[in-house]
């Protein structure tokens, strides 16, 4: 075995993760606040393998999946899921899902896709994420209550959408 080979078998596992469960993903921007990155296909359909094996991992290898949590959705493993995410749209479908001020939003690229239009398109929402965030500490600063208020906690709903999506009930997140 050559070390050209040898290496790039060592680095398939940083590639190809099977940490890459939906329920992890969800959990993740759920915590971070991170924009959630699905990719939904089929092991029968050749542009989603193709998605799959070399343009999700070119952009996992040059870091930008570091920046969201990512998922791949096999639409014969977990069909219920799937069809949710995909809204009985063709596949393969990268969805990127993101909180806004006013809710989430989520963004669709179906078809095979282009390292640089999947590049793009993350590193917008992810653009769009950060600028929220500065947005709402602003926000936050502008109307903080004095410290002898009686202010009452809300509870916070702002993951509604998307803990809908981990039930699979995907269509309140496209909506604020």
């Amino acid at each position: 075995m050559t070390s050209l080979t040898l290496a790039t078998l060592m680095h398939l596992p940083l590639l190809v993760s099977a940490t890459d469960s939906y329920d992890a993903a969800h959990q993740e921007t759920v915590k971070t606040g991170q924009p959630l990155v699905v990719m939904v296909g089929a092991d029968w359909c050749p542009a989603c393998q193709q998605m799959e094996k070399t343009i999700i991992p070119q952009v996992r290898q040059r870091g930008l999946l570091r920046r969201v949590a990512f998922a791949l959705v096999n639409l014969d493993r977990e069909r219920d899921l799937a069809q949710n995410l995909i809204e009985g749209g063709p596949i393969p479908q990268l969805i990127v899902f993101r909180r806004g001020l006013d809710g989430w939003h989520q963004r669709r690229l179906v078809g095979g896709q282009s390292v640089e239009t999947v590049e793009q398109v993350i590193t917008e929402e992810v653009a769009q994420t950060d600028a929220t965030a500065k947005a709402a500490k602003l926000a936050k600063k502008k109307v903080q209550p004095k410290a002898d208020s009686a202010a009452k906690p809300v509870s916070d709903s702002s993951d509604r959408g998307l803990q809908a999506s981990a039930k699979v009930t995907i269509r309140p997140i496209s909506s604020p």
